[in-house]
């Protein structure tokens, strides 16, 4: 059954070639859960340390909304290449974690900045939906079927076509559609639905993300993947947090 998250997706592919390619003689040598959980960890702390740097040294210029969405397209690119790949190169990884800190630093200080207190509150958020779907699954509350997980996968390969779409729009046009980039400008039902549809995805995409890591680690993948999985579950975090942000920034208005 494959992954709601795409780049968890290549795991079920490259576990009987990996392992053919490489065979698993050990404990020692296969994933755990720890692993996972800890590269993970490491990941998030230096994507927030990044986050906190750029927050402080990056100034405000007319030139950072192109930058911003530059750096957006290349987060996009890069995930598509990691996941296309199936990488497990530490240093591939660290990047994107440093890029999606990069742009999450300047952009969460533009919003604080309008929206004091927003911040916080799509941190606490994002975690609190991370921890809720982790516990839920953990109780058999929620399972990963093979109908979820397509209804999920379609769900969110449709958010991101679009969202490129919008943003390519914007940037030529300087009309908004179902995301709204600018801070002050007046919102429609439409981006609200598009929000709160985002995000029930992105909520339900780690019920299907931890039960493929779980089935990985039974599969003796390779330790090294445990990178990649920590990868994933990153870009669902990191996808959830922006999805919370721009939904309190509509409310907030």
């Amino acid at each position: 059954m494959p992954s709601a998250n795409p780049v968890l997706n290549r795991l079920d592919q490259t576990v009987g070639a990996d392992r053919r390619a490489s065979p698993v003689t050990g404990v020692a040598e296969a994933m755990t859960v720890d692993d996972v959980v800890t590269r993970t960890v490491g990941l998030l702390l230096l994507t927030g340390a990044t986050a906190a740097v750029a927050w402080v040294v990056v100034p405000q210029a007319v030139w950072l909304p192109a930058a911003l969405a530059g750096g957006a397209l290349a987060g996009i690119a890069l995930v598509l290449v990691i996941s296309l790949r199936a990488s497990t190169n530490p240093a591939l990884i660290a990047g994107y974690a440093v890029l999606q800190g990069l742009l999450l630093g300047v952009a969460s200080r533009a919003f604080e900045l309008i929206y004091p207190g927003i911040v916080a509150q799509a941190v606490v958020g994002t975690f609190g939906v991370f921890l809720g779907m982790a516990l839920l699954y953990r109780a058999r509350v929620v399972r990963a079927t093979p109908r979820l997980a397509r209804l999920v996968v379609g769900t969110l390969i449709g958010i991101v076509a679009i969202s490129v779409v919008n943003l390519m729009t914007y940037l030529v046009t300087g009309r908004q559609g179902v995301e709204v980039y600018s801070l002050s400008a007046r919102v429609g039902w439409l981006p609200y639905v598009f929000s709160v549809v985002a995000i029930i995805a992105g909520a339900f995409s780690f019920v299907l993300d931890f039960d493929l890591v779980e089935r990985s680690v039974r599969a003796g993948l390779p330790r090294r993947y445990a990178w990649f999985c920590a990868f994933g579950l990153l870009a669902g975090l990191v996808f959830l947090y922006w999805q919370l942000l721009r939904l309190l920034s509509y409310v907030r208005r």
